[in-house]
């Protein structure tokens, strides 16, 4: 997937985890970022990376967010994968 693609999926990914009611304060606290801070840095493809990477920390939310997008779950991983940081081999 190019570079430029998955910026705009992962754009999708920022609304749509925004949306989410109960979801979007955790990842608030998670990141320190406040609401003002997500809209500044919406469009910086590090931010759009670290949203990618909150996501993928439940499948439940992969699941959803991909499924809201009309994806298939593994799309996911092959957006975090065409930006910054995502050819790095993950550890756990």
């Amino acid at each position: 997937m190019k570079q430029e693609i998955a910026e705009i999926r992962a754009m999708g990914m920022l609304a749509w985890l925004a949306a989410q009611d109960d979801l979007f304060p955790v990842f608030l606290g998670a990141t320190g970022v406040s609401e003002g801070d997500v809209r500044a840095r919406a469009g910086e493809v590090e931010f759009l990376a670290s949203v990618v990477d909150f996501v993928m920390m439940d499948d439940a939310w992969v699941i959803a967010c991909a499924a809201d997008q009309g994806w298939p779950p593994q799309e996911i991983m092959a957006i975090r994968m065409a930006l910054p940081g995502g050819d790095l081999p993950a550890w756990t």
